[in-house]
């Protein structure tokens, strides 16, 4: 039997180094403000397994989009980080301007043009307690990794997605972007067990609510459209944006109105349109739910329209973007 290694410090970071697995090309850069700096070696881009958000998932996050050198939507979802923390209870470690500095110089540490920048805070490190009174300080990390890429048949030929049978979190919990996304990731793992792209959480009431990491919105036979309230789903940056542009189209003659309340599944599989929005996927159309077509089970104009809508703004909103500061240094 093979006695079990027990390394010094160098030879710890040289076994890191070995195993470093081949996905992680991906990983560009990371700040962690347990080292109080910035890392673009995948092999140390790690943090303390005492660290609350790893064994209590005590932590929350948010997700930026890096595009041509731009941050996208960053003081939203910024804003965001800030309001879950509040709801998790967990103290900044920094003033906002400096977590936003961080974003940046972690981004411009990177030195990549596109992707997508990840930022938590967590109740930090110091024990395997259950409460966060034994830590610390509150911790931040940020990662700059390649951008999650959906095949191009999601908005060619359109998304299947399922009825799920998890349970929804509860309105507290969903309204909170923590950690906890094991619900989430059940979702997904159903939706493919199934032979579809993804799911769809219904709550106690029989209403629509949001997929796995989505909002969901739909567009009816008389070209309303229509989104959840957010009393009891994430309230999207991503839709919130997109919705703006439906107001667009409902000036432009496209859309009759727009309705934010609650959608009766019965609803929902009479629309014409629906569709998945959401920082990652952006605008992406479904064509089949619980394996009936929505309307006649092809792409829509208004689903289209409003992804070329997303799209452009992403590329020249100037009012919607950051500059990263490659030459400044960091």
């Amino acid at each position: 039997m093979a006695k079990i290694p027990v390394f010094t410090v160098e030879q710890a970071i040289a076994r890191l180094r070995q195993t470093v697995h081949g996905k992680a090309a991906n990983f560009y850069a990371m700040y962690s403000s347990v080292l109080g700096g910035i890392v673009t070696d995948p092999a140390l881009m790690v943090l303390p397994l005492d660290d609350h958000m790893v064994h209590r998932g005590h932590a929350v996050f948010d997700t930026a989009t890096l595009t041509q050198g731009m941050l996208y939507q960053i003081d939203p979802h910024l804003d965001r980080l800030i309001k879950s923390a509040g709801g998790a209870r967990i103290p900044l470690p920094f003033s906002r301007e400096r977590l936003r500095r961080i974003i940046l110089a972690t981004a411009a540490a990177s030195r990549q043009r596109d992707g997508s920048v990840r930022y938590w805070l967590s109740a930090g490190p110091g024990g395997y307690g259950l409460g966060p009174a034994e830590c610390a300080g509150s911790s931040f990390y940020v990662i700059v990794f390649k951008q999650e890429a959906y095949p191009e048949s999601y908005y060619q030929q359109g998304i299947k997605l399922i009825t799920s049978q998890v349970p929804i979190k509860p309105p507290l919990f969903a309204r909170i972007k923590s950690t906890n996304y094991l619900p989430n990731v059940l979702v997904v793992l159903e939706a493919k067990d199934r032979g579809a792209d993804n799911g769809v959480f219904i709550d106690q009431r029989g209403m629509v609510a949001e997929s796995s990491n989505m909002n969901v919105a739909f567009v009816t036979q008389d070209r309303v459209l229509r989104h959840p309230p957010f009393e009891a789903v994430l309230s999207g940056i991503t839709i919130k944006r997109v919705l703006d542009f439906a107001q667009r189209l409902v000036q432009q003659g496209a859309l009759k109105a727009l309705r934010i309340a609650d959608i009766p599944v019965e609803e929902g599989r009479e629309a014409i349109e629906m569709m998945l929005i959401g920082s990652s996927i952006k605008v992406a159309p479904v064509i089949e739910w619980d394996g009936q077509k929505i309307g006649d089970g092809k792409p829509g104009p208004i689903t289209k329209k409003l992804l070329e809508m997303w799209n452009e703004d992403a590329r020249s909103a100037k009012d919607q973007l950051v500059a990263v500061p490659y030459d400044e240094g960091v």
